[in-house]
């Protein structure tokens, strides 16, 4: 073994900010083969941020350990992460012996004088009883971005610390840790969040859509649509308001938050009921919804209340539909802002269904009698017609009809592409494009009858995985095809029937194939009933879907009579 010590010249420091300092260190002599051992020390003055610790990561990790030791007087909340193990948790306590310093103001003169005052520092000694915890992760596989993941720090195994209280000698307990009624009552009266968000806002009565005081269903998805089409989106931003209510509409443009709490306060001043809701994004990570940790949460959207249905609405897009959110906002649930009590929202992948059929007709050339021309129609769901009009608003029509050319082998065709409800947010979109397919007369004619709609290769590649699958939907997708046989051939070869289930009704595959006189008709169903799949089920989810890649690539062999 040769061993390697750090030299001074290859440690560099970098001040972030003025409370915040990164040293960086290089090891010229690592290579291939080479076990890193480090250790370093931390000092900070913010007791509120007692120091996370990340028992694994992007490379294998032998050994992992975390000990942290707390005097007596503070109080944290551990939150932990991860699915691996401890291979050792050790708690022990110790007596430590601590010098506090006490600053109070006095007065300086008697009563009936000119009063001053001063401040006076006193230091006394405090015995404590130290919390000593160790935790200890072994042999850490390394873990990585796959397919259908959030947030890999979702999924870390890690030690987290929230400041819960401090205990001072001679004194009650001081709670640090808030309710979420306070944070809430705090969020609604800070004057980046909610300042002005129910007042009557005056400024609006000459500029305003309409002033009648009506609060139907068709009134709410005005005003949604007027806040949609004329105020532009700068982008994400964060959780806060960047500028006042009266700049977002009067400027005409603004982040999520000053659109969506503007959307908030015009809605309330027509007389809806309605409030924000908080949520952290798929990206951002998951949320600890037992205690209000507000930098967990990075978004706003708005929640309408009316006839007893709730109505969830985000107007930071142009292309989104009323009364639905951005899958990206479903994710671990989001919490309302009321004035009184901040409840919970039901904001999960579990809670939506992303729907496609797919309708194909291929009739017979009248000229060639082998050839195929016909027809493609798919209707989307909510996510992917949102996506296709965003695409079409940043690119053009023209970009993404020659995409959908390009997309095709070049023996298929694809052209004249017409949509429905592509101006209309409120109904899903479809296209319908024609098709035409040359066969050339050969002996043997091969057919692949799904198409570009079908599954080429398994979303899971990885033979193990250490954490979830994390769909942003559920899943209902159907494939329809009708197929007629070319004229002087025969089916010399064709798919067989095959239904599979995932395990305990999870999702269900589906592939139907009937031969008739003169057409073959083929009916594709693909359902997956949940969003998330726990690391034992990876297998067999990985097993279902190498199922679906081998079926649907399967052809239908025609050859002449």
């Amino acid at each position: 073994m040769e061993e390697t010590k750090l030299d001074k010249n290859d440690v560099f420091k970098d001040k972030i900010s003025e409370n915040y300092v990164v040293k960086k260190f290089t090891m010229s002599a690592v290579k291939e083969g080479s076990i890193i051992e480090y250790s370093y020390t931390i000092k900070s003055e913010f007791l509120f941020n007692l120091q996370p610790w990340e028992f694994q990561g992007a490379y294998p990790k032998l050994w992992s350990e975390y000990k942290v030791q707390i005097p007596q007087i503070f109080d944290y909340i551990t939150l932990s992460g991860g699915y691996l193990p401890y291979h050792i948790v050790d708690n022990k306590t110790k007596s430590a012996i601590y010098l506090l310093r006490e600053r109070r103001t006095i007065s300086l003169f008697g009563p009936g004088t000119t009063s001053a005052s001063a401040d006076k520092s006193e230091a006394f000694t405090y015995e404590s009883q130290d919390k000593i915890v160790r935790w200890v992760v072994k042999d850490a596989p390394a873990l990585k971005v796959e397919n259908f993941t959030t947030s890999i720090n979702n999924h870390i195994s890690k030690i987290e610390f929230q400041q819960s209280a401090v205990n001072l000698p001679g004194q009650d307990s001081k709670s640090i840790m808030r309710s979420w009624e306070a944070l809430s009552k705090d969020m609604l009266e800070d004057e980046n969040f909610g300042v002005n968000l129910y007042s009557d806002n005056k400024w609006l009565d000459k500029n305003w859509l309409n002033n009648n005081t009506t609060t139907t269903l068709s009134d709410a998805r005005n005003i949604f649509h007027y806040v949609q089409q004329n105020i532009k989106s700068k982008g994400q931003a964060g959780l806060y308001r960047s500028q006042s209510l009266k700049e977002t509409f009067q400027n005409k443009n603004g982040y999520v938050a000053d659109i969506n709490l503007l959307l908030t306060m015009l809605l309330k001043r027509q007389g809806f009921t309605v409030n924000p809701v908080i949520l952290s994004t798929r990206s951002h990570g998951f949320t600890t919804n037992m205690y209000p940790l507000i930098n967990q949460y990075n978004y706003v959207v708005c929640k309408l209340t009316l006839n007893d249905k709730v109505y969830y609405l985000d107007a930071s897009s142009p292309s989104r539909s009323f009364d639905y959110l951005p899958t990206k906002c479903y994710n671990s649930g989001g919490r309302s802002i009321y004035p009184d009590y901040p409840s919970t929202e039901p904001l999960y992948p579990d809670s939506i269904t992303e729907i496609k059929v797919t309708n194909v007709l291929l009739m017979l050339d009248e000229k060639t009698g082998s050839n195929w021309s016909g027809t493609l129609q798919s209707s989307f769901g909510n996510s992917e017609s949102e996506h296709i009009r965003e695409s079409i608003a940043e690119n053009g029509l023209t970009a993404f009809q020659k995409k959908i050319t390009q997309s095709y082998p070049p023996d298929i065709k694809a052209d004249e592409t017409k949509f429905t409800n592509l101006d209309s947010n409120e109904n899903k979109l479809s296209i319908k494009y024609n098709l035409k397919i040359e066969n050339n007369g050969s002996d043997v004619i091969y057919f692949s009858p799904l198409l570009k709609e079908g599954l080429t290769e398994n979303y899971f590649k990885s033979p193990e995985r250490f954490y979830p699958v994390e769909m942003p939907f559920k899943t209902n997708e159907t494939y329809m095809l009708k197929l007629f046989i070319p004229e002087g051939y025969v089916v010399d070869e064709m798919p067989k029937s095959e239904r599979i289930n995932l395990d305990e009704g999870q999702g269900m595959f589906e592939y139907l194939i009937r031969k008739n006189d003169d057409n073959i008709d083929i009916r594709v169903i693909l359902k997956l009933n949940k969003a998330t799949f726990m690391p034992e089920d990876y297998e067999t989810l990985r097993m279902f879907f190498d199922v679906i890649v081998k079926k649907e690539a399967e052809q239908i062999v025609f050859k002449k009579k």
